[in-house]
């Protein structure tokens, strides 16, 4: 008995494409497009928002903090101490035995080479968030002259850095840099 061939088998049988499978491409197609068009919109929702991008970075003018002062500001909704150590704040934070520290961290790694004086940190306390006392004038500096948060009564030394008290960790540094002399770029 013979065989008749269609011109569709014949053009299958010789690697062409039949109806069938483009039908089969194009449904495909359409359903990774709709996934894509449905999936988008949640995904770009993730993404910040205008006023949050604004303000991830900051600029700050620091040539009206004398030595020995600092100054809260904000950047990210959050508190940001900004400190002018003196000399002899600087000579305390490195008398410290890096080793008897709960987060061992130098001066020298919480700031920036050639501005040892100026100390940036978040303004946060490291246990439950609360802003610590110690960045304005006549606040309770705790026992080690730096910082005292009065939620949880952890102290900060002169560097920041934990020394009594229940945060885990030291106050965090932001990404900085120092434009000039006198302006800070903070994040």
């Amino acid at each position: 008995m013979a065989t008749v061939e269609t011109a569709e088998t014949a053009v299958a049988e010789d690697g062409g494409v039949r109806r069938r499978d483009f039908i089969n491409i194009a449904a495909v197609s359409f359903a990774g497009a709709g996934a894509v068009a449905t999936v988008f919109p949640l995904v770009n929702q993730m993404n910040p928002s205008a006023d949050v991008l604004a303000l991830s970075s900051i600029e700050v003018d620091i040539s009206a903090i004398e030595t020995g002062q600092s100054i809260k500001t904000s950047w990210r909704k959050q508190p940001i101490f900004i400190r002018n150590l003196t000399a002899a704040e600087i000579a305390e934070a490195n008398a410290v035995k890096v080793s008897d520290l709960r987060d061992p961290e130098t001066l020298a790694d919480r700031t920036s080479v050639g501005k040892e004086n100026w100390l940036i940190t978040l303004g946060v306390c490291t246990h439950l968030g609360c802003v610590p006392l110690g960045a304005a004038q006549g606040e309770i500096k705790g026992e080690f002259g730096g910082y005292f948060c009065p939620c949880h009564g952890s102290h900060y030394d002169t560097a920041a850095r934990i020394r009594k008290g229940p945060a885990p960790k030291n106050l965090e540094v932001p990404e900085h840099e120092f434009l000039s002399d006198t302006v800070v770029k903070i994040g």
